[in-house]
């Protein structure tokens, strides 16, 4: 299901180091709203999705938040961070309380669709916390994948209200797909 890279999804680049910014970064890597947090949050509810394609969508979504992660992760450490554990801004560890439980369908897609909002929004307040045009320029990226992903769960939503046929569920897949077309 899940394919790793050896190349990271995106470069990463600094002018300089940054403590302090690489600290803020914690907050996306293991944090309430964090990469982490999504991606475990992806394979939970694919678990109880019975529509195949809704369950793919979430399963592509989950293998592209780890990539994310990964993608903090490198540039913490450029920005001259801590030591890589699951923990926020704060030091406070990851928690599974973090992490949605639902299982109905309509409840799983909707609790996806405000997780992807809510780091979207939190990237947004971060962008201003860094002069690094290369930290605003990943984040600015990674805002406009988790913007993507936002649309996607919400045509999902659409789809399975509505029933949708096989072909408006393949369309669905294919539409993330071209998605990632542009970054390569």
């Amino acid at each position: 299901m899940f394919n790793f890279r050896k190349q990271i999804f995106y470069p990463i680049h600094v002018e300089r180091q940054d403590l302090t910014f690489a600290k803020v970064l914690l907050e996306h890597y293991a944090g309430r709203n964090s990469e982490l947090s999504s991606s475990i949050q992806y394979i939970n509810h694919r678990s109880n999705i019975s529509n195949r394609y809704t369950r793919e969508l979430l399963g592509l979504f989950a293998a592209e938040e780890l990539g994310h992660m990964e993608i903090i992760a490198a540039a913490i450490k450029k920005l001259g961070g801590p030591s890589l554990t699951c923990v926020n801004s704060q030091g406070a560890p990851w928690v599974i309380n973090y992490i949605d439980q639902s299982v109905n369908c309509s409840t799983v897609l909707q609790a996806d669709v405000q997780a992807e909002t809510r780091a979207s929004r939190l990237y947004q307040q971060h962008l201003g916390l860094t002069s690094d045009p290369n930290m605003k320029r990943m984040i600015n990226f990674l805002i406009g994948r988790e913007e993507v992903h936002k649309r996607l769960l919400q045509k999902a939503q659409i789809l399975i209200r509505d029933t949708g046929s096989t072909e408006d569920f393949n369309e669905l897949i294919y539409d993330y797909k071209m998605s990632l077309q542009v970054l390569e």
